[in-house]
């Protein structure tokens, strides 16, 4: 008898020093990431109405403190009531739940896994149901009893749970069901959170709802039968209403195209993926929240609503000086399409890239009163090219040209002034060197007519130099980024860089507030402020833009049309229009955008033009042979090639008197002061060419049949607005 107690009590010692053992081995690991994920929230530019989530789920965590006492109850109630008495794990819960479960005919399986052990499962083990994972989960249970307190366990756990609606943790739960925060919560709504977490599926109130008010009632028993609530309270407890669950996907309509550009930028910026999806990070955006409800508007209202399978318009404002994107449109439906019609380089720019030849030609002092040939068809440099609907003006000036969009004069322009130099100021301007469609290495003449492809973002920040006066930023999404202790990780400061001198960009801008004002962009007078544009339409009408801006805001928007393979194909006959232009559509939403994201906003004035910037130039009417070149921008004055008798006359008789000057002849006759004065000599012959009153020079037709005459060969036929 006394063996076998000996022998008891020495397997009993074994098995208890065995436990002691494999217990002080076991290490508490660091919490899996998914356990401790806080979601990067990403707000608009006041830093006070969220936009989204960078994460799937939404977590949130509070301090137990935060949590009311009746919630922490309820979850008690709910998950362990004796969470307070045991030292991790509760065998008589264990065997209670197995008693119950096998002869309980209720609704409520009863599990003996107390909150320790859940909160070991959830937050260092995987979810598989192995008795090898149970045996560790139990080991963890006993270990973090003796490393962490009661109240730090509870907290963890309450932060980490899952509660359905892609909530992670009961603040997010209490907003996800009843829209407002956890410590606001009532102690019958804090029973629904309680039940909910036993089962997220099984109990999902847009599903289960009588389900879910079983298990609400369940919770309630439990309450009153640990004393946690009075009868009163139990008797007068109703079941709450519950929020609807918001329609559509998170990332829906234009919060995708915001979030993913915030994302992208985070990551550019240096900051860990890890950490952007686990770190609980606070980051501020550029986007303005009445901007952008005002680009959707736009779209929306004054858009196409014909014949639009296949348009893509996108839109991207820059606040010039900063390079803040204020507000972007990348399509209707992010969850429908993920491509950013605003940063994604697909659209061939068309005449909007006519800005940085201007701004190229004042550098190399071709002013705006320099004169072009406008006729259409010309041929240059072996480029047959028109102007939209093949309308010719003759000799106007740049200004001119600029107003009305003449392909042909500003082709002959960029080829004066050096195709190199137009692309380079397209660059510093603010357009990416590898845009689709500019070679750098290849150029030709067609560049200014905008056969490259950059973004709305990129043209929204090249215009915004201009209005900056010449100050190029770049452009940010990010504003600031904060960490979940409340620390400034990252603050943008604008850095800017003079590329165009105040002179050339003012005239630049007067140039393109011609456009609005008299011009192709005369839709945007309707805005009511000043301000400067440009319309783009390319060839073959596949696609049509209008950029411009004030001096508080650039903003870019086009249109494209694409097949069902993702070709580009023509606009026309979208929206009713047999022709899409720049200064239809996409001036029309330039205009309703702009209006209400600067609704309440000072009006700006911009800068008076530049002294001299509309002086005619200096223009010779004859070119002697001995003369330099003729100034760019002059028309081609008559040649001289040698002086001496005018070829028209007949050759002189000496022994004409009639035909004998003063000086010829008899030395005693034709002298003034001996006898009849001799016949006046005629007038010379007019010139071709004549200076105008305001000092502009009026060229002759010559000019543009010595350019076209320089050039032979059909190259290319370009036509586009």
């Amino acid at each position: 008898m006394w063996g076998v107690v000996a022998f008891l009590a020495l397997t009993t010692t074994a098995a208890v020093v065995a436990f002691s053992v494999v217990l002080a081995r076991t290490e508490v690991p660091t919490p899996n990431d998914l356990a401790t994920t806080e979601a990067t929230v990403v707000y608009y530019a006041g830093g006070k109405h969220e936009i989204g989530r960078l994460s799937d789920a939404n977590r949130r965590a509070s301090d137990l403190e935060q949590i009311p006492l009746h919630v922490q109850e309820a979850v008690l109630a709910a998950e362990d009531r004796g969470f307070y008495d045991h030292g991790g794990i509760s065998p008589i819960s264990i065997a209670r739940a197995a008693v119950n479960n096998v002869f309980d005919s209720g609704p409520w399986m009863q599990g003996g896994s107390t909150i320790t052990q859940q909160y070991a499962k959830n937050a260092f083990l995987t979810q598989e149901r192995t008795w090898k994972r149970k045996i560790k989960e139990a080991l963890l249970a006993f270990k973090l009893e003796t490393l962490v307190s009661k109240e730090q366990i509870l907290e963890d756990y309450l932060n980490i749970a899952f509660f359905g609606r892609d909530a992670y943790g009961i603040e997010a739960a209490a907003m996800a069901y009843f829209n407002k925060p956890i410590q606001n919560v009532t102690v019958s709504e804090g029973a629904v959170l309680a039940a909910i977490m036993n089962n997220p599926g099984r109990l999902n109130p847009d599903e289960n709802m009588s389900t879910l008010r079983g298990r609400w009632q369940y919770v309630l028993d439990g309450m009153l039968g640990q004393g946690w609530i009075t009868e009163t309270e139990y008797q007068s407890a109703q079941f709450p209403e519950i929020a609807q669950r918001q329609a559509g996907n998170r990332l829906g309509g234009q919060t995708g195209h915001l979030l993913n550009a915030v994302h992208q930028e985070l990551l550019a910026l240096g900051v860990d993926e890890t950490e952007i999806q686990r770190g609980g990070l606070t980051v501020v955006s550029t986007f303005s929240r009445k901007a952008q409800r005002s680009a959707e508007r736009a779209v929306r209202k004054l858009g196409p609503e014909s014949r639009t399978k296949g348009v893509r318009i996108g839109l991207a404002s820059v606040r010039p000086g900063t390079g803040e994107v204020v507000a972007m449109y990348g399509g209707k439906d992010f969850i429908d399409d993920q491509i950013n019609n605003a940063t994604r380089q697909f659209a061939q720019a068309g005449s909007t890239f006519k800005p940085f030849a201007l701004a190229a030609a004042l550098e190399n002092e071709v002013p705006l009163k320099s004169y072009w040939q406008g006729d259409s068809p010309a041929k240059i440099k072996g480029y047959e090219l028109t102007n939209y609907d093949d309308e010719s003006y003759g000799e106007i000036t740049l200004l001119e040209a600029t107003r009305e969009s003449v392909n042909t004069a500003y082709v002959a322009m960029e080829d004066a002034v050096g195709v190199d130099r137009v692309a380079d100021a397209a660059v510093r301007a603010g357009i990416p060197k590898r845009t689709p469609g500019m070679n750098l290495k290849n150029l030709d003449l067609t560049f200014v007519l905008g056969t490259a492809s950059p973004s709305a973002v990129d043209m929204a920040n090249a215009y915004a130099t201009f209005a900056a006066r010449g100050e190029r930023a770049k452009t940010t999404f990010v504003r600031r980024i904060i960490d979940n202790n409340g620390e400034v990780l990252y603050k943008h400061e604008p850095s800017t860089k003079r590329v165009f001198s105040k002179d050339v960009a003012d005239t630049v801008t007067y140039a393109l507030t011609d456009v609005v004002s008299r011009g192709t962009g005369a839709t945007a007078r309707d805005l009511g402020r000043p301000s400067a544009g440009k319309t783009g339409t390319t060839d073959m009408n596949k696609s049509a833009w209008f950029v411009g801006f004030t001096p508080q805001l650039a903003t870019a928007v086009f249109m494209t049309k694409e097949n069902k393979k993702g070709i580009p194909v023509s606009l026309s006959g979208t929206g009713g229009r047999e022709t899409v232009t720049g200064g239809s559509f996409p001036a029309s939403i330039w205009t309703g955008f702009m209006k209400g994201a600067l609704k309440k906003t000072d009006v700006a004035e911009f800068p008076d033009p530049p002294k001299g910037s509309l002086k005619g130039m200096d223009c010779p009417e004859i070119l002697p042979p001995d003369m330099e070149e003729v100034p760019l921008g002059c028309p081609t004055p008559e040649v001289i090639e040698e002086f001496g008798p005018d070829p028209g006359l007949e050759e002189a008789n000496p022994e004409d008197p009639e035909q004998l000057g003063p000086d010829q002849g008899d030395p005693n006759q034709g002298d003034p002061n001996q006898g009849e004065p001799s016949e006046e000599p005629a007038d010379p012959a007019p010139a071709e060419q004549s200076a105008n009153q305001d000092g502009t020079v009026t060229a002759s037709a010559e000019f543009g049949a010595q350019e076209n005459a320089r050039t032979s060969g059909k190259k290319n036929k370009k036509k586009s607005e």
